[in-house]
């Protein structure tokens, strides 16, 4: 804000306590560790991905396992990926994948709950959709402890909302812990050329920065909670809006959806769709802060391939995310953001190891699976856990996605078996996994 100057003790304390406690719980931990928090993106492959065929290939198994692929050796000596990740190959001296994932859910609903919350769904039955019965995503857990600040929003969840007809995908929100710590769910392809963000828009003649420097005026003899109300132009605004308005005050996350004023050249290298362009946007928004990003690929169940599988993985699936996912990787190494954002791929289970000739396909598969990490202190050209030789079951100790959730909070800063309370003041245990040392 232009003329602005240094605020003091007393104009502090006439801001009132909810302003100065605005700082949130990241900025007290950077000063009291000196440590940077840390990030995680959640890249969730909805409707989940053949293991075999991409990051656990079998080259010496039967045709009818290994499928029509090949593999493609990577950067380091041992490790072979499938045929259509060769710029993950390439990069696989700072990247880690662990092979032995397993749980016991073959239904896409309860599965992707799972993975995305880190809990066993409550209740549990065949499609069991969206309700506050869920456990919270990952975002909301980190809302919910307090990693979100003044400004800035805890999670964001992007570009889609998983649902099909009637039926939504559960564990999206903070299920239990009421709508108060909801992650932003952006429902917008960043790849358009009119993306935006529509419940972020003000009315006209508002901008950004004008709404910032009236908020920042107003913050100073007035609580936080009551500035939208005592501004004339945000009145217009409905209850969506409102919610955004506070957090768009602060301009930087704000501008994070400007996904335009990237350079051409930076857009070109995730590649000009879905995929490269959510991918982008969610490298923006953790460099604004926000601590959680879960960029969708794909709409609901994109990459469950009963039928067609290797067409549809060679042409349509395996192209873009290698390019995407490689180009993020490149671009928070050379931002200087590796060390500060921990980066998952993987999709709710794995395929089964033996393709159905008939329909070229493979079905649901949750005995074995393997996920990709990087960032965050991750040990690069690292197998974690092996499969046997069909890819069917894990020959080392397997991970659950409990053990996937303690990881990711552990790397935001949070307990994992913290105690968080529901809405009728219930306590409940976050997450009963174990973080997954070995990466």
């Amino acid at each position: 804000m232009p003329n602005s100057k240094p605020l003091n003790r007393r104009v502090l304390l006439q801001a009132g306590a909810s302003a100065f406690l605005g700082i949130g719980l990241p900025e007290l931990a950077r000063a009291s560790t000196g440590r940077t928090p840390k990030s995680v993106i959640l890249v969730n492959q909805t409707g989940a991905p053949s293991h075999i065929d991409t990051l656990d290939p079998k080259p010496d198994a039967p045709v009818e396992i290994r499928g029509p692929f090949g593999v493609v050796k990577t950067r380091v000596p041992g490790i072979l990926f499938g045929e259509h990740l060769p710029l993950l190959a390439a990069r696989a001296d700072r990247l880690a994948v662990v092979r032995s994932f397993a749980h016991k859910d073959n239904n896409h609903t309860a599965a992707t709950h799972h993975l995305i919350t880190g809990a066993i769904q409550p209740g549990v039955r065949f499609d069991k959709p969206l309700s506050r019965d869920d456990w919270p995503c990952y975002g909301a857990g980190a809302a919910y402890f307090g990693l979100g600040r003044q400004g800035v929003p805890a999670a964001v969840t992007l570009p889609t909302f998983l649902g099909e007809g009637p039926l939504v995908w559960p564990g999206q929100h903070a299920g239990f812990l009421g709508p108060k710590y909801d992650p932003w769910q952006i429902s917008s392809d960043p790849n358009r050329a009119d993306f935006k963000v529509e419940n972020l828009k003000f009315p006209q003649g508002i901008t950004v920065d004008t709404l910032a420097g009236r908020l920042e005026l107003l913050r100073l003899v007035d609580a936080s909670q009551r500035i939208l109300e005592r501004l004339p132009e945000t009145g217009r605004l409905d209850d969506q809006q409102k919610r955004a308005a506070s957090v768009l005050a602060a301009g930087g996350v704000a501008r994070a959806f400007e996904i335009d004023r990237e350079p051409e050249r930076v857009r070109d290298a995730y590649g000009r769709h879905m995929f490269g362009q959510s991918l982008l946007l969610a490298r923006r928004l953790v460099e604004s802060g926000v601590r959680v990003v879960q960029a969708n690929m794909g709409r609901v169940q994109n990459w469950d391939s009963h039928s067609n599988n290797f067409k549809r993985l060679s042409h349509d699936l395996l192209p873009p995310l290698d390019r995407a996912v490689s180009a993020l990787l490149d671009d928070l190494t050379s931002t200087g953001l590796i060390d500060d954002v921990l980066v998952v791929v993987m999709g709710e289970f794995g395929r089964t190891p033996k393709v159905d000739a008939g329909n070229s396909g493979r079905d649901h598969w949750a005995a074995c699976f393997s996920g990709l990490f990087f960032g965050a202190g991750v040990k690069g050209g690292n197998v974690v856990g092996r499969s046997d030789k069909i890819a069917a079951y894990p020959l080392s100790t397997p991970y659950s996605l409990d053990d996937l959730g303690a990881t990711v909070y552990s790397v935001l800063g949070i307990d994992h078996e913290a105690e968080m309370r529901d809405r009728q003041n219930r306590p409940a245990q976050l997450n009963r996994g174990k973080p997954i040392q070995s990466l």
